[in-house]
């Protein structure tokens, strides 16, 4: 994740008619120089002006601190517009997550899911607005957590941008999101609202302390002067360990407690696939959250106008923004291209919802290092992660695992496999432009760079494990314990949407949309009869539910 600093304005051009002396530039190279001017320079070219020269230098002096004012002014609104822009994309993929969440279930059990991302988004922005933010981002601080800006009370005045709290926020309702497709078709509502409100208000932000803020014990981007973890820091750009595999091991738990959904394995032990009712919506919620990915990764730069190099270079961090979507691109598309060959030797078919999956996981395995990798690893990268993704579903089945949306496999799997492809082909030149103050800072094994970052990015596993199953497992636990967090088998058989939500999502017949005749429950076009629905007698039924 990128750090904002202080906006900069862009150099003046010299005027053509006054011979200007060479303004001088800032020592640190990676900002973007500002211009100086003082009436001792001008006055010597002033000289044959006579007595007015002084005079003449004050005022043409004055005339480029108010130019360069107003440049200072445009370049921090740049900056904010193109943060803002991508907050949007982020919180965008929410609509793609409910589109996919939705075709991934059966049809009895559209409303719930839908609810459930809605429920992410609002109760994630309540509990990130009153605590999640100042866990994560509140200095001064420890290298643990967060102690202020509870409330967004205090912020910085009246330079703080707000734009980088909607940023921040999109991201930890995304966690929530990937941990709710692990638990669905079988979960209590109450069990959401209490998940995620406490992984958007505690757990994630953490975390996003720890890797992200300026004061995290294993952050990058730690001042000058204070030691790196193992000299490097974690490089976790955008969340490949922050965001996917903190949701995925969520997820992994919440669905381990609950158990498979009824009719998933048969007595032998077999799988029987629950097929999702949707392949549009998927391939819909796909598209929607392959867009809204160039927020996620490229947008993680916070700001666009920064140069890595001297004026006049043309290279800077809009290069780098550049880059980043294209290694975003390659590394998903390349997993979609696997996966869709790996599982027709498999089954002898060409899935579209394999397909889907493994161009997600390409995208959650990249994340991390897009910023720092040549367009040619993130290659190997998305061929790894969707061969890793086939394997993780064979095991899954083997061990009687249930996730509907394959999201531990998915964004844990490649998550995990995303923050050790980073320690491996990290490049040395893009290390040091997107993290620069640290010469010497350690990059990818597989580049030359040494094994520094790796031993950081394995920490990074461990400790991202170990946090989450800490507070998480207890707390999907302590639910199934005074039974809060799985449904009843007769509310499951039947489905969510008529039993907890007053009916289903389609409308089946024409006469369904009625005035609720004959025990009809129809609303606005959204009910079906409840004398209609079809209940599976047994488990084996519930693989034809539509």
């Amino acid at each position: 994740m990128g750090y904002k600093s202080d906006p900069y304005p862009f150099r003046l051009p010299p005027f053509s008619l006054l011979p200007l002396p060479i303004l001088p530039t800032r020592s640190d190279s990676s900002e973007m120089s500002a211009p100086s001017c003082s009436a001792s320079d001008l006055a010597p070219l002033l000289a044959g002006a006579g007595n007015s020269s002084a005079a003449a230098a004050q005022y043409i002096c004055s005339q480029f601190d108010t130019v360069a004012l107003q440049f200072t002014d445009a370049t921090s609104a740049i900056d904010t517009t193109y943060l803002l822009f991508s907050a949007y994309l982020v919180f965008a993929m929410q609509l793609g997550f409910a589109m996919l969440c939705a075709g991934s279930v059966r049809a009895k059990n559209t409303m719930n899911i839908m609810l459930t991302n809605v429920l992410d988004a609002a109760a994630g922005a309540l509990f990130y607005y009153l605590f999640g933010f100042a866990f994560a981002f509140g200095t001064p601080s420890n290298g643990f957590i967060g102690r202020h800006f509870f409330g967004l009370k205090r912020v910085p005045e009246p330079g703080f941008d707000y734009s980088y709290f909607l940023y921040q926020w999109a991201f930890a309702i995304a966690a929530a999101g990937i941990t709710s497709g692990s638990i669905a078709e079988r979960t209590q509502f109450v069990a959401y609202l209490v998940y995620s409100s406490f992984l958007t208000g505690f757990v994630y932000p953490i975390v996003s302390h720890w890797f992200w803020s300026a004061d995290g014990w294993a952050s990058p981007s730690r001042p000058v002067g204070e030691s790196l973890l193992f000299r490097s820091g974690v490089i976790d750009f955008a969340g490949s360990g922050v965001v996917h595999l903190v949701g995925g091991i969520a997820g992994l738990w919440g669905a381990v407690i609950e158990g498979p959904r009824i009719g998933r394995f048969d007595h032998a032990g077999g799988s029987i696939a629950l097929r999702g009712h949707s392949a549009s919506l998927v391939v819909l919620g796909t598209f929607i959250l392959w867009f809204g990915w160039y927020g996620f990764n490229p947008g993680s730069f916070i700001s666009i106008y920064k140069s890595y190099g001297p004026i006049g270079s043309i290279h800077g961090q809009w290069s780098a923004v550049g880059r980043t979507a294209v290694t975003t691109t390659l590394a998903g598309c390349t997993a979609a291209l696997t996966t869709l060959f790996g599982k027709r030797l498999q089954t002898g078919h060409w899935n579209v919802i394999d397909v889907c999956n493994g161009l997600l996981g390409g995208f959650a395995a990249i994340t991390a290092g897009c910023s720092v990798v040549d367009p040619w690893a993130a290659v190997i990268c998305g061929f790894v992660a969707a061969w890793l993704l086939i394997g993780l579903n064979k095991l899954a089945a083997k061990v009687k695992f249930d996730d509907p949306l394959e999201a531990a496999q998915l964004h844990g799997g490649c998550g995990a496999w995303g923050i050790i492809f980073t320690a491996l082909f990290a490049r040395e030149k893009y290390v040091n432009e997107v993290y620069p103050g640290r010469p010497g800072r350690p990059y990818g094994l597989f580049m030359g760079g040494g094994g520094r970052l790796l031993g950081a990015h394995i920490v990074q596993i461990l400790v991202i494990a170990g946090w989450v199953s800490c507070t998480m497992g207890p707390l999907f636990y302590a639910l199934h314990r005074i039974g809060l967090l799985r449904i009843s088998p007769e509310d499951e058989m039947a489905g969510m949407d008529l039993t907890r939500h007053g009916g289903f999502a389609y409308v089946y017949d024409a006469e369904d949309s009625g005035s609720g005749k004959d025990g009809a429950t129809a609303a606005g076009g959204f009910m079906l009869k409840s004398s209609n629905v079809r209940v599976e007698p047994n488990a084996r039924a519930a693989t034809n539910q539509v």
